[in-house]
Parts: structure tokens; sequence; C-alpha cells
């Protein structure tokens, strides 16, 4: 039997492939879009970020989510840092969230307070995500935009604790194979993944919606 680790990568493999295949990251990752686009982008994603991090100092002693509560990982710090440098010291009081966005962060503070294991699923879409593709987004950042390598604009994508990503990633999915839960648990997780990235495809539907490629 496949370990669980490989079981939630293959069941939510064609989500996966659909959320990156969407029009708005392909023209982004293309870069057929202006800084514009990819800061509206970087407001989403700290609304989803907010939402998985303000949640997890409860969860650090559940059984079940705790082992993946990790601070090295944590984004908002980063995020917030990328969003005054791209609308300036104000940009609370500029960034709002889509309602794809919205819907998104809510799901997620919904399992972080009712269902850890669900919590789990969301918190491996959005991290081991950011530390494989993250990186192809943050080099095109950097070519297309002019970012400081590794800088202000991209340190979303920059684990500065994490010295050996390929390793780290290999012990999450330890984790991931260890996970608190029995079959039909197992299987509710996936099921919440593909959601995740269900989720995650409508985020990037509606910013393909304000940043339509000019015909």
């Amino acid at each position: 039997m496949d370990a669980f680790s490989t079981l939630i990568r293959t069941a939510s493999h064609e989500q996966h492939t659909e959320a990156e295949s969407t029009s708005f990251m392909s023209d982004m990752l293309g870069g057929r879009l202006g800084v514009d686009a990819y800061a509206r982008y970087t407001e989403q994603l700290w609304f989803v970020y907010e939402a998985l991090e303000e949640g997890a100092q409860a969860l650090a002693s559940d059984p079940v989510a705790g082992p993946f509560i990790q601070p090295e990982l944590m984004r908002t710090a980063e995020l917030e840092r990328d969003l005054a440098h791209l609308l300036g010291a104000d940009w609370r009081e500029k960034v709002t969230a889509l309602p794809a966005t919205a819907a998104y962060a809510a799901r997620v503070r919904e399992c972080a307070v009712t269902w850890p294991a669900g919590y789990v699923a969301h918190h491996y879409t959005r991290y081991l995500g950011d530390l494989s593709g993250g990186q192809i987004i943050r080099d095109k950042a950097e070519k297309t935009w002019g970012f400081e390598r590794k800088g202000d604009g991209v340190r979303f994508y920059v684990f500065e604790q994490i010295s050996n990503p390929a390793a780290f990633k290999r012990g999450y999915r330890e984790l991931l194979d260890a996970v608190n839960a029995d079959d039909l648990e197992k299987q509710r997780i996936v099921d919440e993944c593909k959601q995740a990235f269900a989720l995650n495809t409508e985020v990037f539907r509606e910013l393909g919606g304000e940043f339509p490629l000019s015909a």
C-alpha cells in the first residue's frame, strides 16, 4: 500500500495541474502581466496565510495537526514586508480580498477551529507548494519586474530558516505518512486537499477576470 504522502500527492494531481494551468498563472509566469497583477496576487495570499497562521498556535498541541505547526514555515510577516514594498506603508488600507479568496480563507479558518485534520490538508497544499513551485514564481518575478534576488517583493518565497528544502520536504512527507488518522479520516484529508486546490483555482480565475490579457 502506498504511503499516505504519495496517496495525497497522486490523488490531488489533477486539481493541482488545473490550478497551475489557469490563464492568470500562465500569463504571470509568462511575463505577460504587469507588477500590479503580481501585487494583487500577493494581496490574496496574505488573506489566506493570515487565516492559516492565526489558527496555528491553538493547534500546536493537537495530536493530528500539532506536528505540522513549524515556525520556520510561517509566511505572514514576509508577505507583509512584500506588500509594504509593492503597495506602500499604508498597504493595509488598500488590500481587498476577492470573493474566492474570502471563501478560501473562511474554509481554512473553519478547519482550524473544527477539524484539525482538514487544516493539515490546507497546510500541506500551501507550504509544500511554496517550497516547490513557489520558487518558480520567485525566479520569474525577479526577472520580470526586477526585484532584488530574494529581496523585498519576493520574500514570501524565501524560507530563510530552512537551509535544505529537499530534506525539509522529506521530513514533512514523513509527518504525513505518520499522521494520527485512520483510513477513513485520511480519505477525508485527501478530499479536503482536492478542495483546497479547487479554492485556489477559483482565486486564480477571479484574478484572471481582473487581469485579462488584451487581445
